[in-house]
């Protein structure tokens, strides 16, 4: 299954209708965006905390899960990634140890939830963030947040389905 982000408009409804079904399409923002807490922050024991900061800066969990991806499965989440340089290097590394997918809903999830883990670059992180916190390098930054609303509800359909989401 891909996670293919090259026709985020209309084609996308549906996804966002079963991601979040009290959703009006053509509003700016939702309640849930999707997160993975990556291979080095689950490696280095950091998923309770990470998870405990998650919930006690009010979001609630909806749908959640513990697994490993295959290369296969990385380079389809991944595939609008493929002409880029770094590609290889993402998918070996997402691909390496066990992960956590989640969907988490809030009033206006994406920029909250984005604010909530910081820059990508943890050394431009403001401290307090997730990844100021527990990330060990831009290529290893603890956790993955979703950039658009369009994007949650591609990559949450990615690892879960409907009668998953609680």
């Amino acid at each position: 299954m891909a996670c293919d982000r090259s026709n985020a408009g209309n084609e996308n409804k549906d996804l966002v209708t079963t991601f979040a079904p009290n959703l009006n399409p053509n509003t700016m923002a939702t309640n849930r965006t999707f997160t993975m807490i990556k291979p080095d922050a689950t490696g280095a024991g950091h998923t309770g905390k990470i998870i405990d900061r998650v919930i006690s800066n009010g979001f609630t969990i909806k749908a959640m899960k513990w697994t490993q991806l295959s290369l296969a499965d990385a380079q389809a989440f991944y595939a609008v990634h493929s002409e880029r340089p770094f590609y290889g290097e993402l998918t070996e590394y997402m691909s390496s140890g066990p992960i956590v997918a989640a969907i988490l809903e809030k009033d206006n999830a994406v920029a909250d939830f984005r604010e909530l883990i910081g820059a990508t670059n943890p050394a431009e992180a403001k401290p307090g963030t997730i990844r100021a916190d527990f990330a060990e390098s831009i290529a290893a930054n603890a956790v993955h947040g979703s950039d658009s609303d369009d994007n949650a509800a591609m990559e949450g359909s990615f690892y879960f389905s409907q009668r998953e989401l609680a």
